[in-house]
């Protein structure tokens, strides 16, 4: 049997395994500003919608309802600003990380294929080249990249981890350069709900890729705008050649969001309420971290958008992981995220406002 992980780096969050042992230990316990798992409850009308749906006996389609492609589409027109959507242009998904693990073996790459993505970035964009075979690319700036044998092009924007947004010039040229180059464009735009400091943009908007969405997809998900990282609640938008041949191999392979997790995305696309209820903890919470890092001597860079604060004392990512972690609170260091992070921490702000409140008592110690 082959080993396929041993394509793969190491897990990163087992290197953390000591670390969350040692924050464990404090008096009053840990309080966990690492992983940005959503705390908050699942909206009313959500779980509403789950159980209302909960008697499906039957197989889910993996192209979803005709209910949930319509409630994908009203939405991204209403959000993104994307026009003249058709069902051919949307695609249900499980959870976004599956498919961005994935993507790359599904698109056919392998060995002599290329796959670009941020030099800071979530690393599951590197594990989805290795899985397939492909070379992983880092990048500075995405059209300065060699584009012989560049396959597939990542964009993040409001990024994760250092909560940076592309602007709209910026996603505007990107879009050019990769048609120009005959190079696939996935944007992952997870956290676009999620702006402070920016209003960020879609790579679906009609400024930036001129009303047309050949060569271009939009990665969404649920898990951040409506706390529904356990119903595993994601989608695809974009180009619908590159989708009906994704929907063709997903259909063979199973790839099929639950009925009833189909039903609460529908109710959780179609209320907007309880998204501005949910910015509002996260800016309170977010506010309340942010001044406590820079009074505790810490300089938080970029994080004008996304679920974290991406903080520096100017040391190794990991003395400062190890000095809060004696103080009970743990963060995620930079170095997860790409070698260039590695004076950096990321810290979520997903914590309740309970722990919130106790990691700012700690970090004024």
């Amino acid at each position: 049997m082959g080993t396929v992980s041993s394509r793969l780096p190491v897990f990163p969050w087992d290197r953390l395994e000591p670390y969350k042992s040692t924050a464990a230990a404090y008096a009053d316990g840990i309080v966990d500003l690492s992983v940005g798992t959503p705390v908050d409850p699942v909206p009313a009308l959500v779980r509403s919608a789950l159980t209302d749906a909960a008697d499906s006996p039957g197989y889910p389609t993996v192209w979803g309802t005709a209910a949930l492609r319509d409630a994908i589409t009203g939405w991204a027109g209403k959000r993104l600003g994307a026009t003249d959507l058709e069902h051919t242009n949307v695609l249900p998904v499980v959870g976004s990380k599956e498919l961005v693990a994935w993507l790359p073996t599904q698109l056919g790459l392998g060995a002599g294929d290329r796959v670009a993505y941020p030099r800071l970035a979530y690393p599951t964009y590197e594990v989805g080249a290795r899985l397939a075979g492909a070379e992983p690319v880092v990048y500075d700036d995405p059209w300065e990249l060699d584009p012989a044998g560049l396959k597939l092009l990542w964009l993040n924007s409001p990024s994760n981890p250092t909560g940076r947004v592309l602007s709209a010039d910026e996603l505007r040229r990107t879009v050019a350069w990769a048609r120009e180059h005959g190079v696939l464009l996935f944007s992952d735009e997870c956290y676009i709900e999620l702006g402070w400091e920016a209003d960020p943009v879609s790579v679906l908007h009609p400024d930036v890729c001129g009303g047309s969405y050949d060569g271009i997809v939009a990665v969404h998900s649920l898990s951040k705008r409506s706390n529904l990282a356990g119903y595993r609640a994601a989608f695809l938008v974009g180009d619908a050649e590159v989708l009906g041949e994704l929907l063709l191999i997903r259909k063979h392979g199973g790839m099929m969001i639950p009925a009833p997790v189909q039903a609460a995305t529908v109710a959780a696309l179609g209320d907007t309420e309880h998204v501005g209820e949910q910015r509002e903890r996260y800016a309170r919470r977010r506010t309340a971290l942010r001044e406590a890092l820079e009074a505790a001597g810490f300089r938080v860079e970029h994080s004008e958008a996304s679920l974290y604060l991406w903080a520096t004392r100017d040391e190794s990512c990991w003395d400062t992981v190890g000095d809060l972690a004696k103080r009970g609170i743990l963060v995620a260091p930079g170095d997860f995220y790409g070698s260039a992070g590695e004076r950096f921490v990321r810290v979520a702000f997903t914590a309740t406002d309970e722990r919130v409140d106790e990691a700012v008592r700690r970090l004024a110690q």
